[in-house]
């Protein structure tokens, strides 16, 4: 069964289009904010997930709404993707250093979304991303997806770096654990 998803997002703000194959395909990601377009496709290459986003958002205003929207939409793919999550992995982590950082990331597809971000940013920006947009996205990404996810940079000193290693560590961790391992659901409740 192909566990993909293609969801569309359109409001006075943001008009957002996702495509996501959890098994596999090409990244395409255009966002009209070029760090933020970086930071996705390095998402989706280490999550190795077949990833399209088109987005066009209110930029004029400022980027926290199209970061927002994408997170909101990419979630809502990723959990329509899983479907019932059956025989998925479910947990895993993953460090990731980039330079001088070091990130971590732990997750859980549990149906019960939460986020823990400790991640200080030294710098506010990262060429047009405010480097605060990042929980942002996490958190709309988390609670859509249904995804319990915990991030942390131990220490960095650089925003770049930090934010890229979180992205990297994100892929990393979904890729281990939207792998199907079973049949059943990875629960002793015996549903997600």
């Amino acid at each position: 069964m192909a566990r993909t998803a293609k969801l569309e997002r359109n409001t006075k703000e943001t008009q957002v289009a996702v495509s996501v194959n959890l098994d596999g395909g090409p990244v395409r990601v255009s966002t009209g904010i070029g760090f933020f377009d970086h930071m996705l496709t390095a998402f989706g290459f280490y999550a190795k997930i077949g990833l399209e986003i088109a987005v066009h958002g209110d930029l004029e205003v400022d980027g926290h709404h199209t970061v927002e929207d994408t997170g909101i939409v990419l979630g809502q793919a990723v959990r329509a993707a899983l479907g019932d999550r059956a025989g998925i992995r479910r947990y895993a982590s993953c460090y990731i250093p980039m330079d001088e950082a070091l990130a971590f990331t732990a997750l859980d597809f549990s149906n019960r979304p939460y986020l823990v971000f400790d991640a200080p940013m030294p710098q506010p920006m990262i060429g047009q991303y405010d480097s605060c947009l990042t929980v942002e996205f996490m958190r709309a990404f988390a609670h859509n997806a249904g995804l319990t996810l915990h991030q942390r940079c131990l220490y960095g000193e650089n925003a770049h770096h930090i934010t890229e290693a979180l992205f990297k560590s994100l892929g990393m961790a979904l890729r281990d654990a939207v792998r199907v391992e079973g049949g059943g659901v990875t629960s002793t409740k015996g549903v997600l």
